[in-house]
């Protein structure tokens, strides 16, 4: 194996050259419009309101008083192709240098023999150092949520350099202003190319016969630099960069392309940064940080716990950073590529977890994974093991993240599973897991399109497969044979993690085949499993990992109840059923060892199933005091961004469900949570919620339907209510049981609820934190 030798670029080697109605938010639908900040007074002398997201965001930018020395604490940029973690450069250069990362997320190793054998596709690209002329001394660090900016000083021994910085949402450039103080006039960027070579290499052998990739070429092309970096599998990637400005004063413009099998990365990266260099740093971020305001104001959540709601808008900062519904699917670190064994896209949960709160937040321009399995369906036939491929699809437990180059992970045991096989094989459904993701996409905006072109035709492959291998026995029920359940060890027969995704779809394929109004032959097969399959093992101490194996080991994952929760067919209807539930979860939880982070979320999500709040709660403090990094950010042996990601799902679970054709207003807050606003909400039936809880008590509920669909809410208002509509109409409900009411809403209409005769303020503004709570960041001296 070549391992071509570290080498550095000094960077200055370039050329130098119906809207909502008040800020106050009145609850009522409104397109996302870019939003400036608005606490000044009005020119008459009366106070304006302040804006609520403006107030919201302000209060969660993370701040840092010293220099963060990892990824885990630094600050983040990104736009889910290019990002930027920022951070001391490690070693002995920590009080002389800042480093810059520079990684992308479609940058990858394409051999088909190596690029997703045990997950070696992705590849590190280099870093930045921004280096003072004296010793760093301090810093004051701000990374401004709203404006998705970094500001700040950094204090040397010599002087200041006061920055900022971006990754532009748009043009992909890290855009970095530097001023410096008279002592710091000669300061200056150095580039550092990475090996191109798996950062898995440094946590497992690599296989026999795999080569590093050669040293990236440097040059400058008339005034800006550029890194090309050759791949042996054809195809490039660049990295290009300029400054502007003057000794004092200088931007510095980096671009990053890729560019498969062909080598026209280095003209798209010469390009793009010409074009940025001209606009100066202020005009350049006129349209990116329009881009971000707009974002924000697709829904707002505010509650009293002040740590856990920085936490939230931090993880929808985060999110859009990390994912765009054009860019790959994010793997584990996202888009900030960092040492680690995980350096793809995983499919038995992580990939999952890492998008589910783009749903609730009403987010769903960040879907990619609709978009990359629809796009790369004929990867998920060829990943299919070969007997099966004219009839069933299935997906691997890792892929890169483009999903165009999976395959050779199934030489060396990572393809998908084969049920029955000895020794045991992977996972056999982790498509139709991945399916549901693209089932809440549908069901939160009722596009019939996502259900017809994309869900049921995938969906009907996923479960075509396991129709191969459930067998009649002398019981009169439909059996597994045996297959592995994520992570656990082992294979065992009538596996619930298999069950429980089968289960499901069967039943979403009928469901979507009457709504689509398909007539398929199938339909006979999916109705007969939902009738004779054996019922979910289950022993003294709830579900089991299968009939041959008992729950008995500390274990991170809920491979094993996925009926409870994601997918929500067991949801404790029966004291019996909820019994079940209890019991499991506490068994579960119950082994230290093993636990991890989504451990906690999972527990805190099912938890807020059985209305247990205050569990919910607890489970969420799990993981804020021994698992989340400074920055928000998580790791296990390396980066790992779906933990805090579904956090933020496991607060929407708290604050709104949906499932079962029922919404759920406030369904499982604890009591400290008196006070909660939460405004276009995304629900199933592609409804947008508003609701305000004062005092503990709801005052208010309002829906806007989007598509028409059946609306029935449980409100959690005490007593007799009043329906209206937009003009303040009564409008016309029934008793939908369990309390819940049933309204009849067309498309685009609305319908608030109160107490009846109750006719509250429905401006919605930010709640008061119970306690002051210190920022994320690195905040203290």
């Amino acid at each position: 194996m070549s391992s071509p030798s570290r080498r550095t670029v000094l960077a200055t080697g370039s050329a130098l050259g119906g809207a909502l109605v008040t800020p106050g938010l009145a609850a009522g639908p409104a397109p996302a419009a870019p939003m400036e900040a608005t606490a000044a007074d009005r020119v008459d002398g009366t106070a304006r309101p302040a804006d609520p997201w403006r107030t919201v965001l302000d209060d969660a930018d993370l701040v840092w008083r010293r220099m963060p020395t990892t990824w885990s604490e630094g600050p983040f940029l990104g736009n889910g192709f290019l990002g930027s973690g920022i951070y001391a450069e490690p070693g002995g250069a920590a009080s002389t240098a800042v480093r810059f990362n520079v990684q992308h997320s479609e940058v990858q190793d394409h051999r088909p023999e190596f690029g997703s054998l045990f997950g070696l596709a992705r590849l590190p690209i280099g870093h930045f150092t921004l280096e003072p002329v004296g010793a760093i001394t301090g810093l004051d660090w701000r990374l401004s949520l709203h404006d998705a900016e970094l500001t700040g000083t950094l204090t040397t021994d010599k002087g200041t350099l006061a920055l900022r910085a971006v990754v532009h949402t748009a043009r992909s450039v890290l855009a970095v202003d530097v001023i410096a103080s008279e002592g710091e006039r000669g300061f200056r960027w150095v580039f550092h190319p990475a090996d191109a070579i798996s950062p898995r290499a440094a946590f497992k052998p690599l296989p026999d016969g795999y080569e590093g990739n050669p040293p990236a070429q440097v040059a400058d092309h008339d005034g800006i630099s550029a890194a090309v970096q050759p791949l042996l599998a054809g195809g490039q990637h660049v990295t290009a960069w300029q400054e502007r400005g003057s000794w004092r004063a200088r931007t510095l413009y980096v671009h990053v392309a890729h560019s498969y099998p062909g080598t026209t990365a280095l003209g798209r990266a010469l390009k793009t940064v010409r074009a940025a260099a001209r606009l100066p740093y202020p005009a350049l971020t006129v349209d990116h940080r329009a881009w971000w305001h707009a974002f924000y104001r697709k829904s707002f959540l505010s509650l009293p716990d002040a740590r856990i709601q920085r936490f939230y808008w931090i993880q929808l900062y985060k999110a859009a950073s990390a994912a765009r519904r054009d860019a790959p699917v994010m793997a584990t670190s996202g888009p900030w590529l960092e040492p680690t064994p995980w350096p793809n896209t995983w499919w038995n949960l992580n990939a999952q977890l890492e998008y589910w709160l783009i749903h609730g937040s009403n987010h769903l321009e960040l879907d990619a994974i609709t978009r990359a399995l629809s796009e790369y369906r004929d990867t998920l036939t060829q990943e299919t093991p070969a007997p099966y491929r004219s009839d069933s699809l299935g997906i691997p437990r890792t892929t890169d993240p483009q999903l165009v180059n999976g395959a050779s992970s199934a030489l060396m045991g990572y393809g998908v599973g084969v049920p029955g096989q000895d020794p045991p094989t992977p996972e056999v459904g982790n498509l139709i897991w991945a399916l549901h993701n693209v089932w809440l996409s549908y069901r939160h905006t009722m596009d019939e399109s996502v259900l017809r072109d994309v869900l049921h035709p995938l969906l009907r492959g996923a479960v075509n497969y396991y129709l191969h291998f459930l067998e009649p026995c002398p019981d009169g029920r439909l059996h597994l044979p045996a297959t592995f359940s994520p992570e656990y060890g082992g294979n065992s027969r009538d596996c619930n993690y298999d069950l429980m995704l089968v289960t499901w779809g069967c039943r979403t394929l009928l469901e979507s085949a009457d709504l689509l109004g398909v007539d398929d032959p199938v339909a006979p097969r999916w109705r007969e499993v939902l009738a004779k399959r054996v019922p979910y093992p289950t022993d003294a101490n709830g579900f089991m990992i299968g009939a041959d194996l008992p729950f008995a080991k500390s274990h991170r994952h809920y491979s094993h109840l996925l009926a409870v929760y994601p997918l929500y067919e067991v949801t404790g209807r029966t004291p019996d059923e909820r019994a079940l539930i209890e019991r499991s979860l506490a068994h579960w939880v119950g082994f230290e060892g093993a636990l991890q982070g989504y451990t906690f979320t999972g527990a805190a999500s099912m938890s807020a199933l059985l209305g247990k709040g205050e569990d919910a709660l607890r489970y969420l403090g799990e993981l804020m005091s021994r698992f989340v990094k400074p920055n928000t950010m998580y790791q296990e042996s390396g980066p790992v961004i779906e933990t805090p990601l579904s956090a933020a799902q496991s607060l929407h679970d708290m604050v709104c469900q949906s499932w079962g054709g029922v919404i759920r207003v406030f369904p499982a807050l604890p009591a400290a949570w008196a006070d909660l606003v939460v405004h276009d909400f995304r629900t199933q039936g592609a409804f947008l919620l508003g609701a305000r809880r004062q005092g503990g008590t709801t005052r208010w509920v309002r829906l806007v339907s989007e598509a028409g669909a059946p609306c029935a809410v449980r409100h959690g208002i005490a007593g007799p209510v009043d329906v209206r509509d937009g003009r303040g109409r009564p409008l016309r409900y029934s008793d939908a049981g369990d309390g819940a009411i049933r309204i009849a809403l067309r498309k685009g209409e609305s319908a608030l609820i109160t107490a009846r005769g109750d006719r509250p303020d429905l401006t919605v503004v930010p709640v008061r934190p119970n306690q002051d709570a210190p920022r994320w960041g690195l905040p203290d001296a």
